[in-house]
């Protein structure tokens, strides 16, 4: 039995990897820059805060459906004010407090980018995921909903990463978010090394300086590029920031400005070599204002898949520091 999940597993992390490039028309280098000077001069501009059902609903269909739809609305409209043509935003939808169903039924729609913060759940939804796909090919046919990507799902890794899972996640998970020492990125290049692979990270950076937050510190990291520069296996797409909890979304602007400085810098001087494309955050109760600062990936999980249930309080998978 074991043996069989395991093969289950390999089939499904080789097929990702081989298939689910992050290069295919996402994002280009050359579209990031134009972007700057528009993103400045929309720069100030709020919406209100996303709709969200109440705790205690059913989550339905038809919930879930409209959540995504708004979520969908509202980063298109935010990238628009920011200058980023919506196509190339990657919105990661965090499923990892969500019941099989949706997930099913966002591949459906036609979504294909999620996320988790454990590397067990990863493998698990990536097996379920790819063999519902597989099922509903052999059948001639596609999901409810007639939108499902013919690429598949892109698996991404928000959590801090434990040693003993970063073979798994470099296996499974299309990009890693949250790369914040020499150690893991060591473990990385192991991992990609004996899998012969190359594994696509972000590089997670404290810009608010919060003690309680991981991430590398921002005087760090032409250093921490540097060092990675040597490792062949391992290739940094980009930074990943994270904004205090607060209930003002606006209280996360100045944090995402400062972000977007980093990562403009790093553009400016090609440091980082030319994969270095992809700025991740925001979240559900900030996602617009980090897209209208300039980011590209946004992590959002309530706001489509509604609140948590009571089980989900404490959970340690809550991880890190708010992945969503």
């Amino acid at each position: 039995m074991c043996k069989e999940v395991g093969r289950r597993i390999a089939r499904v992390g080789g097929s990702l990897r081989r298939r689910l490039p992050l290069d295919s028309g996402v994002v280009n280098p050359e579209a990031v820059r134009a972007g700057v000077s528009a993103r400045s001069a929309g720069r100030g501009k709020q919406t209100g805060p996303g709709s969200v059902v109440a705790g205690g609903v059913v989550q339905t269909v038809d919930t879930l459906r409209q959540r995504y739809a708004e979520v969908k609305a509202r980063v298109a409209e935010a990238a628009r004010r920011a200058g980023t043509p919506v196509q190339q935003v990657i919105l990661v939808a965090v499923s990892k407090y969500a019941p099989m169903e949706d997930l099913r039924e966002l591949v459906a729609l036609g979504h294909r980018d999620f996320g988790e913060s454990q590397v067990q759940q990863l493998t698990q939804r990536a097996v379920l995921l790819q063999e519902y796909l597989g099922r509903q090919r052999s059948l001639g046919g596609t999901p409810a909903g007639g939108g499902a990507p013919r690429e598949g799902v892109r698996w991404h890794m928000i959590g801090r990463l434990q040693r003993n899972k970063i073979r798994k996640a470099v296996e499974l998970a299309r990009l890693i978010h949250s790369v914040d020492s020499l150690r893991v990125a060591e473990e990385l290049q192991a991992a990609a090394l004996r899998l012969d692979v190359t594994a696509d990270v972000l590089l997670q950076v404290n810009v608010s300086g919060e003690g309680s937050k991981a991430g590398l510190a921002p005087a760090s990291l032409p250093h921490f590029v540097e060092l990675m520069g040597t490792m062949a296996h391992v290739r940094v797409r980009g930074l990943m920031a994270m904004a205090p909890h607060s209930d003002n979304p606006e209280d996360s602007r100045q944090v995402f400005v400062r972000a977007r400085e980093l990562f403009d810098e790093f553009l400016r001087t090609g440091e980082a070599g030319p994969h270095f494309n992809l700025l991740s955050m925001g979240m559900s109760g900030d996602y617009h204002v980090a897209l209208e600062e300039g980011a590209n990936i946004v992590r959002v999980g309530t706001a489509i898949f509604g609140p948590p249930g009571p089980q989900a309080a404490g959970d340690p998978a809550d991880d890190p520091e708010r992945a969503e």
